[in-house]
């Protein structure tokens, strides 16, 4: 909150069911100065993206970065959460390059839009598909599929 704005942290809770990671909810317009940060900051130094994946709570989406410091070996995962409808969360392409893929990903299965992303195309699906497969309300055209 110091760093970024006072606002920027939704939540912050170590998770249980992991091993006590730190996790961090932070609110979408500030993930882009929070990655940074959380990348470039002298103590924290997260320079690895492991993994990034989307979550579908039927109520809301959320795009979740797990980060690991190489020098410490500290690990955190941040949330981000955006609606259903015009669902968007800052890509964090330009901080770590390896999100490239992985929100490329979330936005074909998901339909979670990332801007600022440098090649916002699906990856899985055929360009002519409709919708988004791995959302919990999709109904196939083809009940077949």
């Amino acid at each position: 909150r110091r760093e970024v704005a006072d606002d920027a942290l939704d939540e912050a809770y170590l998770n249980e069911l992991n091993d006590d990671m730190p996790t961090l909810v932070i609110k979408s317009g500030h993930w882009p100065a929070t990655a940074l940060l959380l990348k470039e900051h002298d103590e924290l130094r997260f320079d690895y993206l492991r993994n990034v994946t989307g979550v579908d709570y039927e109520t809301h989406l959320e795009v979740v970065y797990h980060l690991l410091s190489l020098a410490s070996k500290r690990v955190v995962a941040v949330k981000i959460r955006t609606d259903r409808d015009g669902a968007s969360v800052p890509s964090a392409t330009p901080v770590w390059r390896s999100a490239e893929w992985n929100e490329r990903e979330i936005y074909d299965l998901l339909g979670i839009d990332f801007p600022g992303h440098p090649d916002m195309r699906r990856i899985m699906m055929p360009d002519e598909w409709v919708g988004h497969p791995l959302r919990k309300d999709y109904e196939p055209l083809d009940s077949e599929v």
